[in-house]
């Protein structure tokens, strides 16, 4: 390039013959010649055809290529593959060059085609309470002091860029339908349609193109909230690549380092208020300001929010004889009236409920397994569904399993009960109070009885009684009048009794 440039400055500028440039230069006068009636600045050199190893395979190669072309993601062949293929066919050259021919072959077809490859992207635009995308992403925190990993929602408005982030144990129905509740109530409204990947608590099936099989569920909270679900092509994130950006900065911003919460609900109220503080502080990036100020001008866009969504997941289960629900390697209590008899089984996020012949028969709080590897089962009782079994077998009292978490009131009088005969049928009358009248009720009957000095069932049911009518425990004292006061007062003397006896003695003696 350098030698280029001389020799035309010389020639054009400086008018030196094609002699004086070649005895300058070395060159011979014929190269120089061919420099100046080229019109390129730029020289260039021919590339030797030279003869590769793969040339025999080429043609097999480019059929292959075709071949794999294709198939779907998931089963097409690796270049590393495809070489080996080579080889069994007797193919001695290196993996570069297959890889580098499978390079421009690539090449050729995207021009063929007139398509683009992978890594170009349209920009996208979207108008004020148009759009939200969702994600779901996996994160960890310290939960009353254990490390537990968490499904974190990722939701985004995708013209403010407001974001909203919700932990929870698992990915599953009745946890997203959650999350959308409060999202919503979040951002202040629902947009118009909602972006999500090919997940399997929306999906079913996925179908050619855009056809998707919608799970029934999913479809109801839609339709519920009045938005339009759109899903993205499989294994095409950046369709909705806001969201999948904010999972990589949440990331930073959130969970490093690790935060530490007592319980999973306080470390979701510090994710709210923090991803709002977060809201005023990060600038929008296409609009001036905040995002809080563009989210401020979408939210009089969105749809209005309605009530929240019933968001269960409904199974039908048997109560085993023990009056026992099994639910994720875990067993929850239910009425002694309905063992052996099929119920339904409502799951939410937090809670299950327990429905029997058309209404509600319990609700118990939820137990997560933080590990699959664990073999032993959680049990939760309630032992107010087992009072009408203790009613017909009272000696269960002592070493049934659902009395150990009784309140400290009658684990209290049930110690003393137990040490007299008949004990254990008066300790079952007295939980059975509970059946027909206010727990906290009897539980302040029993304390009261206990600091008489008198846990007895007539005691106990004379307190409760007093308590029920609004009668006072302790009667006021009553001052007599003056007339009923006695001149000598009753001496507490049981001497008296010895001198009676003694003198009866002497009669008898006599």
């Amino acid at each position: 390039m350098e030698l280029l440039s001389v020799i035309r400055r010389w020639h054009y500028r400086d008018r030196f013959s094609i002699r004086e440039i070649s005895r300058r230069t070395g060159l011979s006068r014929n190269t120089v010649r061919k420099y100046l009636r080229s019109d390129s600045v730029e020289p260039k050199f021919n590339i030797p055809d030279r003869p590769s190893r793969l040339d025999p395979y080429a043609d097999k190669l480019s059929h292959m290529l075709r071949q794999e072309a294709g198939k779907s993601r998931k089963q097409k062949r690796t270049i590393k593959q495809l070489h080996a293929d080579l080889v069994a066919l007797g193919y001695d050259g290196s993996y570069n060059r297959v890889a580098a021919f499978a390079r421009d072959w690539k090449a050729a077809r995207l021009r063929e085609q007139k398509t683009a490859g992978h890594g170009v992207f349209v920009p996208l635009a979207f108008m004020a309470g148009e759009a939200f995308q969702f994600d779901w992403s996996e994160d960890w925190a310290i939960i009353s002091g254990e490390r537990t990993k968490l499904q974190v929602a990722h939701f985004k408005l995708s013209y403010s860029r407001a974001f909203v982030l919700r932990a929870y144990p698992q990915q599953t129905h009745e946890m997203l339908f959650d999350a959308h509740n409060h999202a919503f109530r979040v951002l202040g409204g629902v947009p118009r349609r909602g972006i999500y990947d090919n997940m399997r608590t929306a999906v079913d099936k996925v179908g050619r193109g855009k056809e998707r099989q919608v799970n029934a569920r999913f479809s109801a909270m839609v339709s519920h909230f009045l938005f339009e679900a759109e899903f993205c092509n499989p294994a095409s994130g950046w369709e909705k690549g806001q969201v999948e950006k904010n999972v990589q900065d949440t990331r930073h911003r959130l969970w490093q380092p690790t935060p530490s919460f007592p319980s999973l609900a306080a470390l979701n109220d510090w994710l709210e208020t923090r991803c709002q503080e977060l809201w005023a502080q990060t600038p929008h990036g296409s609009h001036p300001g905040m995002i809080s100020d563009a989210w401020s001008e979408e939210a009089q866009h969105l749809m209005p929010l309605p009530r929240p969504f019933d968001g269960f997941v409904e199974y039908a289960k048997r109560v085993s004889p023990t009056c026992l629900i099994h639910l994720e390697r875990n067993r929850y209590s239910v009425p002694a009236s309905f063992a052996n008899r099929p119920v339904s089984v409502r799951v939410y996020p937090e809670r299950i409920v327990v429905a029997g012949e058309g209404q509600v028969i319990c609700e118990h709080r939820r137990v997560f397994a933080r590990s699959h590897q664990r073999k032993s089962t959680t049990t939760v009782f309630d032992w107010r569904h087992y009072l009408a079994v203790i009613q017909r077998k009272p000696g269960a009292l002592r070493n049934g399993a659902p009395f150990a978490e009784l309140p400290l009131a009658f684990r209290a009088l049930q110690q003393r009960m137990l040490k007299t005969p008949g004990g254990d049928r008066e300790m079952v009358e007295i939980l059975a109070l509970v059946l027909q009248h206010d727990e906290q009720a009897v539980l302040t009957a029993v304390e009261l009885a206990l600091e008489a000095g008198a846990p007895t069932k007539t005691h106990i049911l004379n307190l409760l009684h007093r308590l029920i009518d609004g009668k006072p425990i302790d009667p006021p004292v009553v001052k007599p009048p003056n007339a009923l006061t006695l001149t000598s007062e009753p001496q507490a003397n049981v001497e008296r009794y010895d001198a009676l006896r003694q003198a009866r003695e002497a009669r008898h003696a006599s």
